[in-house]
């Protein structure tokens, strides 16, 4: 709906007033931009509750991107702020590729799985490349169990495969906490929802895209040099990131094997 991106663009403007009145460094401004998308998925959940999963948010989008080339291997990236925030930090990634984002900050599996038709099967692509569960991990919507995090990036494999996508399972990346849940220790959860999401990919002849063994260090965290708040990347884990997502569609493409 139209008034809801005016009601984005007024909230941003403020933002970026408060950021040049005080003349923030950039390191603290993508901190803070990180909270500003946290904090507008939540205010927009509370005054547009009808639309829990944000449907509308790639709604203009998609009717513009219409059907793909016959020869087009569209790719469509779900997920959360992590995929949302990708292609700001490192757009030559997506630059002049058939490379669809489709990641809304703040959100959990059961939002995503609600908006996986018109915002991925609707669109037509050769593949998905599913990135999801730490907003659930979060308890960003309420708690919820690894059993009920899996199931929901299970049902968004099968609702691909049966429309003839090709998949890719990616890993949680590792995380240091949750800033705006700081009572939640995220590791066991991120290691038992990775552990059982690989086995599924694997069952079932999927990809398997591990992030999580690139972007750790020794305490179990994400490493220092990828991050600026211990849950998101920076641009050079989204260098790290990328790299790794090319060596997947290669191989969902036939190209080469990593799920060895």
């Amino acid at each position: 709906m139209e008034e809801d991106w005016e009601i984005e663009a007024f909230l941003y403007t403020i933002f970026i007033d408060i950021f040049l009145v005080n003349n923030i460094s950039h390191t603290t401004y993508y901190l803070h931009y990180t909270y500003f998308l946290i904090f507008l998925s939540l205010f927009k959940g509370i005054i547009m509750a009808q639309d829990w999963a944000d449907l509308n948010r790639y709604k203009k989008h998609n009717n513009v991107l219409g059907k793909p080339l016959p020869n087009e291997n569209r790719i469509v990236f779900m997920g959360n702020s992590i995929t949302e925030s990708w292609e700001s930090f490192f757009p030559e990634f997506f630059s002049n590729k058939n490379y669809i984002n489709r990641g809304i900050s703040g959100q959990t599996t059961p939002q995503m799985l609600i908006r996986f038709r018109p915002d991925v099967i609707d669109i037509e692509p050769k593949a998905v490349m599913i990135l999801a569960g730490i907003n659930d991990i979060a308890e960003n919507t309420g708690p919820a169990t690894v059993k009920m995090i899996t199931d929901n990036i299970i049902s968004m494999a099968e609702l691909a495969k049966i429309n003839d996508i090709k998949v890719v399972v990616c890993s949680i990346l590792p995380a240091n906490g949750f800033p705006w849940n700081p009572s939640i220790d995220p590791d066991q959860k991120i290691n038992a929802i990775n552990t059982a999401m690989k086995d599924y990919a694997k069952k079932n002849e999927m990809v398997y895209l591990d992030y999580y063994s690139s972007m750790v260090d020794d305490k179990n965290e994400l490493k220092e040099d990828y991050t600026y708040d211990g849950v998101h990347p920076n641009k050079t884990g989204y260098r790290v990131m990328s790299d790794l997502a090319n060596k997947a569609i290669s191989t969902i493409f036939g190209l080469n094997r990593i799920n060895d």
